[in-house]
């Protein structure tokens, strides 16, 4: 028997390739299970021909045949299912599935692209149920139900804040069109003094001193600058269009309120999470003071309610003790995975589920490629605009994102410092444990102690020694 310890890693890797090529393992995992294909207007259900005449059936989407699907399955003895991720089409049958007591594998469409021959919705439901029998399936994430109720009211309260920029657009559009240059004068014109002198001018005022006057005092332009800038053709269907969006405007600022009402009613329904360990909750550092009190522009988009107290009273941690992740990005994480972290066994599980690790693919001993895997997922996204922002944060995240981007330009390092804020948002939610910045200087110092170590470890395997010097005076 080979020596484990004496081998190296990619005798190791071989070896495990051996073992698993003698041992396939294809035993039967699932024996009373199902494949459906999911589609719009119908479903292809497939089960062993063992257990029916007639193994693969048809049945359409409604609620009714939705139940007669499920009844079918429970009086053949099924009680596990595999099915695709098609759309939102599963999402109804799933529920119906589960509400019979059926365990339901949702599967990526990726992992069942390898059938051969001409495709069929048959072929199709009968290979799902292949693969799921032998076990070769993976059950994809899907969080509680009340964590999905907080999701669906998270992203959709997105959605209109994607919709009000986008009104906003169109305003200033508008506004360009009239040669009114408001925009130039006034960095944010859905402010309190954009939107003021915005309702003034559909209100009939034309005069650019009274619109001018409606300023905030803390406007950095003068006066006579912004009454410059208001000087337009007011042209009738112009105004009409201008109407029409500041109307666009006011509508998803109403929705985004109505959500917020639903969320902190959502929020207020789990119950307190017990902090493990008393000393959990941390404190933030310089750098996030700071960054809290001279970003108000951040907390605009943000629920009206104390949302951070909230999200700490229901995880038992402050996510935005962590550089880069404020009040938003820590509800997404929330909203989209939850606070149980059980679901991975580590936190290199859960970088890798949100591709934020190198997926090397290897032919014959060689690197055809590099990257990441291709995941589009909302947290993955915050995750790596959490990243970006650390370009300025003096504070050991932000030196060791500046080094990283220096080595390895910007899309390699956002990606290396999502990974990185992924690792500890894991280890925040399942130990409880609260997040300490030892601060840009520690980092500088471990980084330089590092520089050195490998310095004498070259110098030393050429025949030299490496002396530091003493510190000048």
């Amino acid at each position: 028997m080979t020596n484990l310890q004496k081998l190296n890693r990619q005798q190791k890797r071989e070896l495990m390739r051996r073992v698993k090529a003698d041992d396939p393992g294809l035993e039967i995992v699932h024996p009373n299970a199902a494949g459906i294909d999911v589609g719009n207007a119908s479903h292809y259900v497939a089960i062993s021909p063992s257990r029916d005449p007639e193994p693969v059936r048809q049945f359409s989407c409604f609620t009714q045949d939705l139940r007669r699907l499920a009844e079918w399955l429970q009086s053949r003895g099924v009680d596990t299912v595999a099915m695709q991720s098609t759309g939102v089409y599963w999402i109804p049958l799933y529920d119906v599935l589960e509400e019979y007591g059926m365990k339901v594998f949702l599967v990526n469409a990726k992992h069942t692209r390898n059938l051969p021959g001409r495709k069929t919705d048959v072929q199709e439901s009968q290979w799902l149920l292949k693969l799921h029998t032998y076990g070769l399936l993976q059950h994809s994430f899907r969080p509680p139900a009340e964590i999905l109720t907080m999701r669906t009211y998270w992203r959709l309260r997105d959605e209109h804040v994607r919709g009000a920029s986008s009104a906003i657009q169109r305003i200033q559009k508008v506004l360009t069109q009239m040669n009114v240059q408001l925009a130039n004068v006034i960095s944010d014109i859905s402010g309190w003094s954009g939107m003021a002198i915005l309702r003034a001018i559909l209100a009939g005022e034309r005069d650019p001193k009274q619109l001018a006057a409606l300023c905030h005092p803390r406007i950095q332009a003068t006066p006579e600058e912004v009454a410059k800038s208001l000087e337009g053709n007011w042209r009738a269907e112009l105004l009409f269009a201008l109407e029409q969006e500041v109307n666009n405007y006011d509508h998803y600022q109403r929705q985004v309120a109505a959500c917020d009402q639903k969320l902190q009613i959502q929020l207020g329904s789990f119950p307190t999470r017990e902090k493990e360990n008393p000393k959990a909750a941390g404190e933030p550092s310089p750098a996030k003071r700071r960054a809290r009190k001279r970003s108000p522009k951040s907390k605009r988009n943000a629920p009206q309610f104390d949302l951070t107290s909230e999200l700490q009273r229901i995880t038992g941690v402050d996510l935005t003790l962590l550089d880069g992740v404020d009040v938003m990005t820590a509800q997404t994480i929330i909203s989209e995975v939850g606070w149980d972290m059980s679901r991975w066994k580590t936190e290199a599980h859960f970088a890798s589920w949100l591709g934020l690790c190198p997926d090397n693919r290897i032919s014959g001993g060689k690197v055809l490629g590099k990257g990441t895997r291709k995941v589009i997922h909302p947290l993955a996204r915050a995750l790596r605009m959490a990243a970006f922002t650390l370009i300025k944060c003096q504070s050991y995240l932000g030196a060791q994102y500046r080094r990283l981007r220096t080595r390895l330009g910007a899309p390699k390092a956002i990606t290396a410092m999502a990974h990185r804020l992924a690792r500890l948002v894991y280890r925040m939610l399942k130990y409880g444990e609260g997040y300490v910045d030892k601060g840009m200087d520690f980092y500088e110092q471990k980084y330089r102690h590092q520089q050195i170590q490998l310095l004498q470890k070259k110098a030393a395997s050429l025949g030299f020694q490496v002396t530091e010097l003493p510190a000048a005076v």
